[in-house]
Parts: structure tokens; C-alpha cells; sequence
């Protein structure tokens, strides 16, 4: 469509492209080239040529409703932002339940090693039954205690253990780039050994072409009085401008509404770290800190994901992720 000057003068529309948050189009600053004054439907309106009077017009009323939908974005308001609802176990849930746990979740934690308490690791060759189910992946390897580092050399230890993380991933074919957690248990302040194994595992996966990543803690400890600490900050304070991706749990009542599985998934910055990736809200079996917060865990103490019979004892940690493949390992 060109613009047409009431001396019936030919001007030619000019464009201009205004960056805008992702996802936001591209504006139309329709201006007539010799004015440069808004082409605006008040100065069409004395066109001499009807036709023209009305497309214009017709177009002008189209562009207005698209910036008026727009104007939230153009204000600073980001468009609504999905998150993704995951979850997580110790135990494989075993393949017939793959396609149940889809209808709720996105993705699934996966271990390379043997969780916590464990003894072996029934996720072991598990990847592509899990990916042929729809799920995402957030890639974990469980960690060392402060008793397995205490007297030793700390360091070598993790950058032991970060290339096993990663001969591990590529057994089981997870790709280069993809996001491994190591599983820091013990929360509060990071002693010396902890910091020490914990920079040195994530250089050693970094160097084998993976991307690194920490689940621990996002609940504040009390050190003393009037005092508390993170530990998920006081890790990221201390990765020594390494890039690392942060899985908090924050099961606390203040924060999380306990054991649901809601269609829209809160962001992971609402656990109270402003740059996890991924927040888990509800933990099996509920801690203890958590207990009064609302009543919807089975009586157990454990959270079950719906269609999910009490009685296959499949209960599961949830959590909210910024992507639907947080460790981008599909």
C-alpha cells in the first residue's frame, strides 16, 4: 500500500524496525517520506481518491489493534513465560509407568551414578526409553560428603569425579553441551574441601565439552543470630566466574504450596534464588521443616503424582524448570 498526499503525489511508506523483548514483532512506523509526519488516518481522510481513503483506513485500524496487543511489551511487560513441571526419584519408576508420569511431567531427573543412599543405579542405560516417552532430561551425579573429603586432597577428587560424570553421560549418550547437576547434599556455607572439590568437578566437566551444573540447597541456614546463609548463593558467589546452572530446592511453606502438580508451573526465580534454572518445591518424603505447610501429602509423608496408585510406592520430588529440557540432553 502506498501513501497518497492530498495533491495526489505519489510518497512511498517507510519502515523502521524497533527491537523489542523476544518474541515481540517488528513495528511499522509509517511515515510519508517528504513530511515525515505520521501517516495518520486524520490526513488520508481529505485523499481525493475514495478507494485509496478506505484501504488506508482499513489498514490503519489493523495496524492500531496490533500495537494496542503489543502495548504490554512496549510497556516493559514481558509476554506470560511457560515453565516446565519435572520430576525426580532415587529409583528408576520402571518403563510401563514412562507414558503415565508424560501426562503430567516434561522431564525427569537422571542419574548417572547411584544416588544418594544407594547402593546401585537403576537409571543405568535407561535414555532412550526415557526420551522415546516425550521426557526431558535434567542430568544428576551425586557428589561426595564432607567425611569423604576431610584430611584427603579435595581437588583431585573432584576433578576425578567430574570425568567420570562425564564418561558416564557419554555412555549413556548424552551429547557435548548437555548440563550435568552434581547433587550436593549438605547444605549451609561451603567449608574449604567442599568449595574446593565442587570448582574442581565442574572444570573437569567443562573440559570434557559438558556444562555444569549444581542441585543443593535454596533454604536460608541460621549461622548465628540475625544471620543466615544459601547455600545455593554461596556456591554461585563462590564458582569464581565459572558459568554455573542452579538447581535449588526450596520446600519451605513461606514459598512452596507443597505437594501439586499445577497445569502452570511457577518460575524457578520464585524458590527465592533469582537465577535457578530449576526449582524443586515438594521432596518424598517431606522434611521435616516443611510439615506444616498444606496438607496434600499422603498421609506417608510422600508426594504421588496423579493416575499414580499409592500402592507402586512411585512417590516423587517436583519441580519447576525454566525449559522443558533442563539439561538440553534429548
Amino acid at each position: 500500500m502506498e501513501c497518497t498526499s492530498t495533491t495526489g503525489e505519489i510518497r512511498p511508506r517507510y519502515f523502521s524496525e524497533s527491537q523489542t523483548q523476544p518474541g515481540a514483532n517488528r513495528y511499522y512506523d509509517g511515515r510519508c517520506a517528504a513530511s515525515q509526519r505520521p501517516c495518520l488516518a486524520a490526513h488520508v481522510l481529505v485523499m481525493p481518491r475514495t478507494s485509496c481513503i478506505l484501504s488506508v483506513c482499513l489498514l490503519f485500524s489493523a495496524i492500531f489493534l496490533a500495537f494496542s496487543s503489543l502495548a504490554p511489551a512496549q510497556a516493559g511487560q514481558p509476554a506470560s513465560t511457560r515453565f516446565f513441571l519435572g520430576f525426580d526419584r532415587n529409583d528408576y519408576p520402571g518403563d510401563a509407568l514412562l507414558p503415565v508420569l508424560r501426562k503430567t511431567f516434561d522431564w525427569a531427573g537422571y542419574w548417572l551414578n547411584n544416588p544418594p543412599g544407594a547402593t546401585t543405579n537403576s537409571w543405568a542405560g535407561k535414555r532412550q526409553i526415557v526420551k522415546a516417552a516425550g521426557l526431558g532430561f535434567a542430568v544428576l551425579y551425586n557428589g561426595r560428603l564432607y567425611k569423604e573429603l576431610k584430611g584427603k586432597k579435595p581437588a583431585q577428587i573432584g576433578q576425578r569425579d567430574g570425568r567420570d560424570a562425564a564418561a558416564r553421560a557419554n555412555a549413556e549418550g548424552f551429547r557435548a553441551g548437555t548440563t550435568i547437576f552434581l547433587d550436593q547434599e549438605e547444605g549451609g556455607r561451603m567449608l574449604a574441601e567442599q568449595q574446593a572439590y565442587l570448582n574442581a568437578w565442574f572444570d573437569a566437566v567443562i573440559a570434557a565439552g559438558f556444562k555444569a551444573g549444581i542441585y543443593c540447597s535454596g533454604v536460608p541456614f541460621k549461622e548465628g543470630p540475625g544471620q543466615t546463609i544459601v547455600t545455593a548463593k554461596d556456591i554461585h558467589d563462590h564458582a569464581e566466574g565459572r558459568a554455573i546452572a542452579v538447581w535449588a530446592y526450596n520446600d519451605t511453606c513461606a514459598l512452596s504450596q507443597g505437594c501439586v502438580f499445577p497445569k502452570h508451573p511457577p518460575s524457578p526465580a520464585k524458590s527465592g534464588i533469582s537465577y535457578a534454572e530449576i526449582w524443586q518445591f515438594a521432596q518424598s518424603p517431606r522434611r521435616d521443616e516443611s510439615k506444616g505447610c498444606p496438607k496434600n501429602y499422603n498421609a506417608d509423608g510422600n508426594c504421588y503424582p496423579p493416575d499414580v496408585p499409592v500402592e507402586a510406592a512411585t512417590h516423587v520430588d517436583v519441580n519447576t524448570a525454566t525449559t522443558s529440557d533442563p539439561s538440553q540432553g534429548r
